[in-house]
């Protein structure tokens, strides 16, 4: 497991500023969402976390480490999946392992015994290895981004970022990856960010959260301190009465990996 320090991030594209002055901590093994509209900068926090982008001020720390680029040990499960539709879900899992192997390797699936076990497990772990040989072009977009979910835990990272994970999926396939995505990661104490617009999903799911609005932190707290005020702040004008699911939709969700119970409803 791995910690993670943000200290006064901020970047800049130009004359734009994603993020301003961005600043946390996680603890070992904490499931995170950042939550925020489109453009708030939640993607942008991610990728500079995962190394594809350099703040313009500012430093990231993982295990006390700056980061400075990609790094093995953190994996990415992006939006849009990622997976070679013509390929299998095991042959898109497989190539989690790419840090392990050459190119040619992994194209060839060359890789040994134990790399396709990974592979093979992970599928597992997420409900997919009866349909391990199907092409991802196949399946639906809850699945697809389950495969992407295995991918990465073939990687063996130490710490599991995800962004917006669900925005294409429809409710019950939104759930369904959220669940997955959280016990997988639990079972593995993995540290894991991702990032939400959806605010039920996010309280349904969620155990710690961060709220940005225009670049900016505009609240770091958990489940109890997530008030309707604080959703204003983090929301701005939007309309989140729909945003919202009801205690008897909760009723019933396991809790989370740190026993603290999903309780849903508006507060």
């Amino acid at each position: 497991m791995s910690t993670i320090t943000v200290d006064g991030v901020t970047k800049r594209f130009g004359d734009t500023v994603a993020l301003e002055d961005v600043s946390f901590e996680i603890d070992e093994g904490e499931f995170t969402i950042v939550m925020g509209v489109s453009g708030s900068g939640k993607s942008t926090l991610l990728r500079c976390l995962s190394g594809l982008l350099e703040p313009t001020e500012g430093e990231i720390y993982i295990d006390g480490e700056p980061v400075t680029g990609t790094n093995k040990n953190v994996a990415l499960i992006f939006q849009q999946h990622n997976l070679v539709g013509q390929m299998s879900a095991y042959a898109n899992a497989l190539t989690g392992s790419l840090s392990r192997c050459s190119l040619v390797e992994s194209v060839l699936q060359l890789q040994d015994e134990e790399e396709k076990y990974r592979a093979l497990s992970a599928l597992e772990t997420v409900g997919l290895v009866d349909e391990s040989q199907k092409k991802v072009r196949q399946m639906s977009g809850g699945q697809q981004q389950r495969v992407g979910i295995a991918r990465a835990l073939v990687q063996e990272p130490q710490v599991m970022l995800a962004d917006e994970p669900v925005s294409s999926l429809d409710p019950g396939s939104a759930q369904e990856v959220m669940r997955y995505l959280r016990e997988t990661t639990a079972e593995r104490g993995l540290t894991t960010l991702t990032s939400l617009h959806q605010v039920n999903i996010a309280r349904k799911f969620g155990h710690r959260f961060i709220g940005l609005h225009d670049g900016q932190k505009v609240f770091d707290g958990y489940r109890d301190d997530l008030t309707i005020d604080v959703i204003d702040r983090i929301y701005g004008d939007i309309d989140t009465e729909g945003m919202f699911v009801s205690d008897a939709e909760t009723a019933g969700e396991s809790s989370s990996p740190d026993g603290i119970e999903a309780d849903g409803g508006r507060r």
